[in-house]
């Protein structure tokens, strides 16, 4: 599935099931409240913080997920083509970081 796809998948799903779109700044808050529980699963999991026994079921694709879907929403109620808007990125990051990371001897 690429980009395109999912835009419209999560925008046909908001139309059948959620009513409508949660306004920008909600959807805001629910963008960084998802990415909080991701940093939660990361900083315990892979971080220096112990695990709470509560916290181990917690499935970290399922929060990416997540994420993924309010971007999605974010995308698609701003009028953003998020695969064209990522093409350019990574053409972007492509010509400029190159020879940077290759060069970069912190990375070897």
């Amino acid at each position: 599935m690429n980009i395109e796809n999912a835009q419209k998948i999560v925008d046909d799903w908001i139309k059948e099931h959620g009513v409508r779109y949660f306004n920008e700044l909600t959807n805001m808050a629910q963008l960084t409240e998802e990415v909080g529980e991701v940093a939660r699963i990361i900083a315990r999991r892979y971080g220096e913080q112990s695990e709470k026994e509560s916290d181990k079921d917690k499935d970290l694709g399922e929060e990416l997920a997540d994420v993924v879907f309010v971007v999605l929403c974010l995308a698609n109620q701003t009028g953003i083509d998020l695969q064209a808007a990522f093409d350019k990125k990574m053409d972007k990051k492509t010509k400029r970081d190159h020879d940077r990371h290759h060069n970069n001897q912190k990375l070897k």
